[in-house]
């Protein structure tokens, strides 16, 4: 899960997808990271954590990292929350099988044309909320499409 300063929308994902991988019990590991380096090491955003709290996971534990090339080998998906992060990432692919890992979160999500989460961080209102509930249907949808996959 990747975004652009890994503190409030790939925190929500990673943990949404951890609560989905324990639920389901599955044989999957994830993380975040950001494409900046911006927040290396802090926790995420207090909103992040809030909303997450609200809906029952806690991602209190997280600690921000750079999304790195070493990334595109470890893992099987990297799942960008917009486009200019997954454009970001594909520009440190050195092959097509590590740009073929590379998608956007949303390519699972509904049919409403929407590609990007919307980075809530200067945000008001409820953009926390919403990218929360953007991430949960998204993250049931790629968890749906694996699991199929692998029957």
């Amino acid at each position: 899960m990747v975004c652009l300063g890994n503190i409030c929308r790939s925190p929500i994902a990673e943990g949404i997808l951890q609560a989905k991988i324990d639920k389901y019990k599955l044989e999957w590991e994830v993380a975040s990271s950001g494409t900046s380096g911006f927040h290396n090491g802090q926790l995420p955003d207090r909103r992040s954590m809030e909303i997450a709290i609200r809906r029952g996971i806690d991602i209190s534990h997280q600690r921000s990292a750079q999304f790195c090339a070493d990334h595109l080998a470890e893992y099987d998906f990297i799942l960008a929350m917009d486009e200019s992060n997954m454009e970001d990432i594909l520009g440190m692919c050195s092959t097509e099988k590590e740009k073929a890992k590379v998608q956007l979160i949303m390519d699972y999500g509904h049919d409403s044309g929407i590609k990007n989460i919307p980075d809530p961080y200067y945000g008001a209102g409820d953009g926390f909320a919403q990218v929360y509930d953007m991430l949960v249907e998204s993250i049931d949808g790629f968890v749906q499409t694996m699991i199929l996959a692998q029957d």
